[in-house]
């Protein structure tokens, strides 16, 4: 096995740790900084997801910079991205922090384009992502966190900057998803 498909195994191996360390009541204590109470319990889940995601940025750096592309990776790398922000959206919502129906809008885009790229790969294209795919992806990544962390270090401010951000990624998921379906809607040609 390579190293960007152990970087991809190690961040599947965070999701449950992540998981466990975010819905288990543990009783950690606090940390007061900047007007920020945050829960010990979320401050470690924060690092585990943030070390989860940067191993998904070197797993395809690597990748690709060494071509060591696999099979496995190109199945594991998306399953693993798409289970660590499915599960942190899942556990924002049951905290009461991120609105349900944003988190039923961006998770069902994914599930919308991974279900696209599938029909695209069975005719031997591939669908790479978009500019617009990787604003929704980098607002995502920032939304999570400030999340996480009760908006550290924007709450002495008063504005809900993780809240912004998760409303740019919803508008980018819906766009970046249109966009996909409209400059592949060949794929549908004829199967209707």
């Amino acid at each position: 096995m390579n190293l960007p498909n152990k970087l991809t195994v190690a961040r599947i191996i965070l999701i449950p740790i992540f998981v466990v360390i975010c819905v288990v009541p543990f009783s950690w204590g606090n940390v007061e900084w900047l007007d920020s109470t945050i829960p010990v319990t979320s401050l470690v889940a924060t690092i585990i997801f943030i070390v989860a995601a940067l191993t998904d940025w070197f797993d395809g750096h690597l990748a690709r910079k060494y071509n060591l592309i696999t099979n496995f990776g190109k199945f594991a790398d998306p399953m693993a991205d798409k289970l660590l922000v499915a599960a942190a959206f899942i556990i924002l919502v049951e905290m009461n922090i991120a609105p349900a129906w944003i988190v039923i809008l961006i998770i069902s885009r994914e599930l919308a384009v991974t279900g696209l790229r599938l029909l695209l790969v069975e005719g031997g294209e591939v669908l790479a992502a978009g500019q617009l795919g990787k604003i929704k992806t980098f607002t995502q990544m920032i939304a999570i966190p400030l999340m996480f962390l009760h908006n550290f270090p924007f709450a002495w401010t008063g504005i809900r900057v993780d809240l912004i951000f998760l409303y740019v990624c919803a508008f980018f998921a819906v766009w970046s998803g249109i966009d996909y379906f409209y400059k592949n809607r060949g794929v549908f040609k004829g199967s209707m």
